[in-house]
């Protein structure tokens, strides 16, 4: 049976061409349109989709209103279309505060060599959601669905209390990887191994926006290491998305810039569309932010590239977390840290929003550890034996 999809959107000229992408592929059926989020909430209750794609700026009532009201009374997995500007990443990030589980620019041909490849990704994205929705509507019968903005508090610079959470989903995993995970997720950190680091780094991609902000609103001011953030995310995305880390965050948050000296207690998030790399000692380490224009290299910024130039700077003194995330980017690059000594963990497969990059260290055995997103920073602090 073909997974269910609602597409909201205000043109004619876009819903029509989204379902037709969408309906090219047998295990996907377009089985309704709505015009405006009005309309997105009511159906979204009377048809019961797998996944909806939700336009922002929609009259009546606009996708981030839309998104919250969804999650709120008929939780399901949502793709957001945003513009590729400054404002449309703002409003991106607020409707992943509202529960939306991942995003794609409006004009999606624009992160695609050509028409073809643009309606794979688009097909691909929504099936890796679609099977998400059964999960969030079998833990909505247990429990009310609270979005982002309601849930586990912690203190920014100005005081406020902001909240996050993370949205629940399971991918199908071959029986010997679930094995291999379940074992990872039953192992906990009771005490600091005592090992000395001098970097944490952390890869994501899809569920990263809502994960780092989980993590990084729950470090202290005086957190001993300098970060490096890669988060597969589009260039005009990556300054607004640190600067609302910053504005949340205890710790100093920044779009990485080349020259940048690592400071503990400060973050650095690699740039869309860029490749972020260390260099100089360990000492001494530095950013290196440069084109990349390969074809060889799928991901911009790559984590397998940014963890590959850590483990030649800092070694084995690497402390590394791979999030929830589509694909293996990270699995080579954790590799590399690995042989030098460094310490690497993975997100468990059940807070992932989806489990392939956490997998993929887990399944090659790299990964020493697996952990709930609610979990990990205080293990990181536990590890580093601070605070």
């Amino acid at each position: 049976m073909a997974y269910k999809v609602l597409v909201v959107d205000d043109s004619s000229f876009f819903r029509r061409r989204v379902s037709d992408i969408l309906n090219s592929d047998p295990k996907l059926e377009v089985i309704d349109v709505a015009t405006n989020g009005k309309e997105a909430v009511e159906k979204a209750k009377q048809i019961n989709p797998d996944v909806i794609t939700m336009d922002i700026e929609m009259p009546v009532l606009n996708g981030i209103d839309a998104v919250r009201q969804i999650m709120s009374d008929s939780p399901t997995a949502i793709l957001m279309f945003s513009s590729l500007t400054h404002e449309g990443a703002k409003a991106t990030l607020d409707a992943l505060d509202a529960g939306a589980l991942d995003f794609l620019p409006k004009k999606f041909n624009e992160i695609a060599k050509n028409s073809e490849d643009a309606g794979s990704l688009l097909r691909g994205r929504v099936l890796e959601l679609a099977g998400k929705s059964r999960t969030l509507k079998r833990g909505a019968a247990r429990r009310s669905v609270r979005p982002l903005s309601e849930s586990t508090l912690s203190t920014s610079k100005s005081g406020l209390k902001r909240s996050t959470s993370a949205l629940k989903s399971r991918a199908s995993v071959t029986e010997e990887t679930r094995t291999s995970a379940t074992k990872l997720t039953a192992t906990k950190l009771r005490k600091s191994s005592g090992k000395k680091y001098s970097l944490l780094a952390i890869g994501t991609s899809t569920g990263g926006p809502v994960a780092l902000q989980k993590i990084l609103t729950q470090l202290p001011k005086d957190f001993p290491l300098p970060i490096v953030m890669i988060q597969h995310m589009p260039a005009a995305f990556t300054s607004a998305f640190s600067n609302r880390l910053d504005s949340l965050c205890q710790i100093s948050v920044k779009e990485a810039q080349d020259g940048d000296l690592l400071k503990p207690g400060h973050a650095y998030l690699a740039p869309g569309g860029m490749q972020m790399l260390i260099d100089g000692t360990e000492n001494a380490a530095k950013l290196r932010v440069m084109e990349d224009n390969s074809s060889r290299v799928a991901y911009k910024p790559s984590v397998d590239i940014s963890f590959g130039s850590a483990a030649k700077v800092y070694g084995g003194d690497v402390l590394a977390v791979i999030l929830t995330g589509m694909g293996a980017d990270g699995r080579e690059g954790s590799r590399m840290l690995k042989k030098k000594g460094a310490t690497i963990w993975a997100q468990d497969e059940a807070s992932s929003v989806v489990y392939g990059m956490p997998q993929a260290v887990a399944a090659a055995g790299i990964s020493e550890l697996a952990l709930p997103l609610e979990e990990v920073a205080a293990t990181i602090l536990k590890e580093l034996d601070h605070g």
